[in-house]
């Protein structure tokens, strides 16, 4: 029996130290949290013996503080490449038993390495974020580390899609890679993100918070808006990162994978043709409307706890992936908002980087009046808005419901601002403003001189609504396409997709424009 090569043992011995990370103890800690290691993770999120590593050896360098005591091979990320559906993916995950994590000089150049490896060959960048922040030991050489991550995550923004799945502590400077990416998903009760963690901001202001309700999913999901997407379990969000993934192209030059649909794509729903109530002040449920026009179960929606008077996600109709936005008039009634033009800003950027077309629900009664929204700078980020629209190249179809009144009419991805087909419900109403604020302006004084001001206010108001507050007035005058039953949307939409399907609307030379932030 030939003896083996004791270098090939010597190999083996190496790539299983690789595997055990912090070791044993360390990850039996690990599992005791509820967490699972980062090489689990990435069993769960790659297709099945796909993922091939890169750099496991590498170790940190130098003995600040004693660090030469502690090598671990991998130097707390494992990095590399897999598939998801067959298709590439680059990817990092960082490995809480080996220094909690945390970022020192040689894990950056391990995430960096994967990134710009993604970009070269037009992949996704796939981070799986669990660390304690940067390494103190290492001082400024893991800030600069950071460094070099957020200016590769903001010059490969709209390239590629990053998506950041947060499985753990994102502290300090941390966040601010998650943040520059396309999309975060987190983890309930499991993951958190702050710049500063509670016993400093016990320290500084006094306040007394725990690590959950300051960073929490809840907190990024519903208070500041930072995480797009949420999961109860980390294995729930590994598959969420998958499907994300299958509404989006590799690239900013590929379009996005189309799935053939069991759906008929000439299906009519006849319940929509009854949806919208003949009362203009009773609301009722965009969702539904949503789910009944894209192909069945496949609207994902984003960022669903925040600002949840507009809805913004990604669905099918047709097999073709779209970028849904629109308004819930069960919400608010539908206004407007800062917290909402942020939303649906950010969302339509993101589907016009990557050629996702965009299809628009409106049905918003203006923008939220009041002094605090003006002072908070409403102009500024409605603006947003009218921005994002109006750069946004893709295929762009809109569908008026009810309510279009001014500005929201406007900055909805109106006509004038390049959409490419606009359609309207019977139901539409398309005005400055609401028939009853209308006559109170023009009809001022015959209002208040009449011997029944209330019902002379009435009076007025229905007549101005016959007149001017419905589609037709609208489709008279060329700003709407068509007029349309509720349960032909589906096959309006989807053969407007196919129609758009070679849209060529190249943006004039600059280097960037200047959006109102």
């Amino acid at each position: 029996m030939t003896q083996e090569d004791p270098r090939i043992l010597e190999l083996r011995a190496m790539r299983e130290k690789a595997r055990q990370g912090g070791g044993a103890e360390r990850i039996a800690t690990q599992h005791k949290k509820g967490k699972l290691t980062a090489r689990e993770r990435i069993e769960l999120l790659l297709d099945p013996n796909t993922f091939n590593e890169l750099e496991p050896y590498i170790t940190h360098q130098g003995d600040e503080l004693g660090l030469a005591a502690q090598q671990y091979l991998g130097d707390g990320v494992i990095t590399g490449y897999g598939q998801i559906d067959g298709r590439t993916v680059y990817l990092y995950a960082q490995d809480f038993t080996i220094y909690g994590g945390t970022l020192s000089e040689m894990q950056s150049h391990k995430i960096c390495r994967v990134m710009d490896l993604a970009l070269r060959n037009g992949v996704p960048c796939i981070g799986l974020i669990d660390s304690g922040g940067a390494r103190i030991q290492e001082g400024v050489k893991s800030l600069g580390g950071y460094a070099e991550i957020f200016r590769r995550n903001a010059q490969y923004s709209g390239v590629i899609p990053q998506i950041s799945l947060m499985l753990g502590p994102c502290a300090g400077g941390a966040a601010y890679s998650p943040a520059l990416t396309d999309l975060i998903i987190m983890v309930e009760k499991h993951s958190y993100m702050f710049l500063t963690g509670p016993e400093v901001i016990k320290t500084v202001t006094g306040e007394v918070i725990d690590p959950e309700n300051l960073g929490g999913a809840d907190v990024h999901m519903a208070v500041s808006g930072t995480a797009h997407l949420a999961a109860d379990s980390e294995s729930s969000a590994l598959s969420l990162c998958r499907r994300v993934l299958g509404y989006l192209p590799s690239n900013n030059v590929e379009n996005p994978p189309f799935t053939p649909s069991a759906d008929d794509p000439l299906r009519m729903d006849d319940s929509l043709n009854t949806i919208v109530p003949l009362d203009p002040a009773t609301p009722y449920s965009m969702h539904e409307v949503v789910a009944r026009i894209v192909d069945r179960d496949s609207f994902l929606e984003v960022q669903s706890s925040w600002a949840r008077n507009a809805i913004v996600g990604l669905a099918r109709i047709g097999g073709h992936s779209v970028g849904i936005v629109a308004q819930e008039p069960r919400v608010m009634a539908g206004v407007m908002d800062i917290d909402s033009s942020d939303k649906i800003t950010r969302f339509v950027r993101m589907c016009d980087c990557f050629n996702v077309p965009l299809v628009t629900f409106v049905d918003s009664p203006g923008f939220l009046p009041g002094v605090d929204q003006e002072h908070r700078g409403i102009i500024r980020h409605g603006a947003k808005v009218l921005y994002a629209y109006s750069e946004a190249t893709v295929p762009k179809i809109s569908v008026i419901t009810r309510k279009a009144y001014g500005g929201a009419y406007v900055v909805m991805s109106s006509k004038y601002l390049g959409t490419d087909v606009n359609y309207a419900w019977p139901s539409a109403e398309i005005a400055v403003l609401g028939a009853e604020g209308a006559a109170n302006i023009l009809f001022k004084k015959q209002i208040e001189s009449a011997p029944d001001p209330s019902a002379e206010r009435k009076r007025l108001a229905d007549d101005y609504r016959a007149r001017f507050n419905n589609p037709y007035h609208a489709a008279a005058t060329g700003y709407v396409d068509d007029i349309i039953e509720p349960r032909e949307t589906r096959p309006k939409i989807i053969a407007a997709l196919g129609a758009l399907r070679d849209k060529y609307a190249p943006a004039p030379p600059r280097k960037h424009g200047n959006i109102p932030v």
